[in-house]
């Protein structure tokens, strides 16, 4: 049930009681065909449900009860935007957009205009027109107002849900309340994701968060980030390529190291890839000439040596073993080859083969293993993974 908008009553000192009373008397029946041109010419109000109609009549009203308190007391400064849309703020911000508040405020000025000559009182119609132009400027500013406050609002909570879903992505402790806040923030789980680790720089820290947005809208690609301490965390969907992906993203991220996490199938798995990040992160130390951005299975030795479980997993799994099961041929030869410091003819000496034997095996060893032992990185990879094995198997290597 609607409440009475009650006005006091006009001042017969006032310059033009008249019109004020006229006003006070025309307020119900301005706001009632202002409500009727609405319906009549706004396609978005007639499709409106009952309750939300009801909100734009009461701010109507409201309007045009605040127009005649301010035409009382021009002097004294209104706050319009409390006296017209505080009838029910956060509930019109979220029924109508502001293309539809102006369009609604500019129909009930049209509508007061129109009535000017009726109601102002002989030789006051004038300064009613007047009043009435200064009034729209304030009332269109106090809408901007009152949607800048909602944007401001609604910004700073899904700053805070971003927030939320980023650390329990890093903590791996995402649920389905964290998925649902992430859809709530536009994330339309692409079939590809990664994690990007990186130093945050110094400054505003939602600076930083709309520059990694503006990257990702030119790259293409959905992105969930935050800054959580001194790191700078991307969340990016949509890129099969992760290094791609993060040096699309790099720019906003301070100097020093930035690593991405292998690629997974969704949100809930991120997790995986941002554990993978983290490690890669903290072990950057040990490859100083390492590229920027790197990807983190880039850096599996460095990773094993500084002790993570998930790097000499793969190390052995990926490595040792497949050359294990492919015969003892390949790791002999590769073990002397590395100990030779990558000599075909040295390890062929040892081993007592041609060294196109030696060259067809180290081929073999990298149709295995995807690594290269003539390569001076994947050389190193290679032999911390064959250390790994060992230690894994506990028995010491062959001698040679």
């Amino acid at each position: 049930m609607r409440q009475a908008v009650t006005v006091p009553e006009a001042d017969d000192t006032h310059p033009h009681a008249a019109t004020v009373r006229n006003l006070e008397q025309s307020a119900g029946k301005l706001a009632a065909a202002a409500i009727a041109r609405m319906d009549r010419n706004l396609s978005w109000y007639r499709a409106m449900p009952p309750e939300n109609r009801s909100w734009i009549g009461l701010v109507a009203q409201a309007g045009i009860a605040a127009f005649t308190e301010w035409f009382r007391h021009p002097e004294t400064p209104q706050a319009i935007s409390t006296d017209v849309f505080g009838t029910a703020p956060r509930e019109l911000t979220r029924a109508i957009t502001l293309r539809q508040t102006v369009e609604m405020v500019r129909t009930t000025i049209e509508v007061v205009e129109a009535a000017v000559d009726e109601i102002a009182a002989p030789g006051g119609e004038e300064a009613l027109r007047n009043a009435l132009l200064v009034y729209a400027r304030e009332i269109a500013f106090a809408t901007a107002q009152v949607y800048a406050q909602a944007a401001e609002a609604r910004g700073a909570w899904d700053a805070r849900l971003e927030s939320l879903v980023v650390n329990a992505v890093v903590s791996g402790e995402i649920d389905e309340g964290d998925i649902s806040r992430a859809a709530a923030l536009g994330w339309k789980s692409p079939e590809h994701v990664t994690v990007v680790l990186g130093s945050a720089p110094n400054g505003d820290s939602e600076l930083t968060v709309e520059a990694i947005r503006r990257a990702a809208r030119y790259a293409r690609l959905q992105v969930l980030t935050g800054v959580l301490g001194k790191r700078l965390v991307v969340i990016a969907g949509g890129a099969e390529d992760p290094l791609r992906a993060a040096k699309s993203l790099i720019g906003p991220f301070a100097p020093g190291p930035v690593v991405a996490g292998p690629p997974v199938a969704d949100l809930p798995a991120a997790t995986r890839s941002a554990r993978a990040a983290a490690a890669g992160l903290r072990a950057c130390a040990a490859w100083p000439d390492a590229p920027r951005p790197v990807l983190a299975d880039d850096l599996l030795p460095e990773r094993a040596m500084a002790g993570d479980p998930v790097a000499r997993e793969l190390l052995v799994e990926e490595i040792y073993r497949p050359l294990e099961q492919a015969g003892s041929a390949l790791l002999e030869t590769l073990s002397v080859y590395l100990e030779q410091a990558s000599s075909l003819e040295g390890a062929a000496r040892i081993l007592f083969v041609h060294p196109n034997t030696v060259r067809y095996r180290l081929r073999r060893v990298t149709d295995v293993t995807g690594w290269s032992p003539s390569e001076v990185r994947s050389a190193f990879t290679l032999r911390i993974a064959l250390m790994l094995g060992r230690l894994d198997e506990g028995e010491p290597g062959p001698r040679t």
